[in-house]
């Protein structure tokens, strides 16, 4: 393992060929020692990168990041020069992570809190469970499209999905999006048709109200990744919310 020390706070790391767990350990250490950035170099396929940390911390990746990424995470900031592969913040509480690039299936999978930005498209079933509890409030927004079952069982919290990559006239393709929805919102920008969402799924337009939530995502969005936040807020979006807090009461009640 290459490692440099470019002030005592801040510390790169030449990943290359480093086992996911020396490298996890090495994270723990440094932190724990008061470390206050960290630069991972060459970052191919390590897991687990920022899940067990005793503080919050900053972490650039150069590179793509395994499996679960920020897992767990309690308040610390990544940002990826790069792609990510699966799972990536899972059940985080608190935080924000940002991906210069796409993202695999199941990120945000029950993201309790925290703000989750993706530059391209995700994979399948993103933000499936994200839940909020009293203050905390998950927030993921992704610049292009998904696949199935986006939002899926989504119980609280903001998912954001701006449709930037399609082609005029081009409609998203997922379908089952807000299957099992009962909490939380999502807004989407680019046509959706009505067989494409899950049954538990109300269309809406935006209020006022939406729309200023919306739009400081949105400007965020565009502060990470130099987009045109003003273009973006001129594109008609729908608001998808659930009809039913108990979308399937029924079938587990007697």
């Amino acid at each position: 393992m290459t490692e440099t020390i470019a002030t005592p706070k801040i510390v790169k790391i030449d990943t290359a060929g480093i086992y996911y767990r020396d490298l996890n350990a090495r994270l723990r250490k440094l932190v724990d020692e008061g470390v206050e950035q960290i630069v991972l170099q060459n970052v191919c396929g390590q897991r687990y990168i920022a899940s067990d940390l005793s503080r919050p911390v900053d972490i650039k990746i150069y590179g793509t990041p395994g499996n679960d990424l920020g897992a767990f995470m309690n308040g610390s900031r990544i940002e990826v020069f790069g792609n990510a592969q699966d799972c990536m913040a899972n059940t985080m509480n608190a935080g924000e992570i940002i991906i210069h690039g796409h993202a695999g299936d199941i990120c945000g999978m029950a993201a309790r809190g925290g703000k989750i930005f993706i530059r391209d498209y995700v994979g399948y079933r993103a933000g499936i469970h994200m839940k909020e509890y009293q203050d905390k409030k998950p927030v993921m927004v992704v610049g292009d499209t998904g696949q199935d079952f986006m939002g899926e069982y989504m119980a609280g919290g903001v998912l954001v999905v701006l449709g930037l990559g399609l082609k005029d006239g081009e409609k998203h393709r997922a379908n089952f999006i807000g299957t099992g929805i009962h909490g939380g919102v999502i807004y989407i920008s680019g046509e959706v048709e009505q067989h494409q969402l899950g049954k538990e799924v109300g269309v809406a337009e935006l209020d006022e109200h939406d729309r200023e939530i919306l739009g400081g995502l949105v400007v965020e969005y565009c502060e990470h990744f130099k987009r045109d936040a003003a273009a973006i807020m001129r594109r008609p979006f729908q608001k998808l919310y659930p009809k039913y807090l108990r979308p399937y009461g029924r079938m587990y009640s007697y």
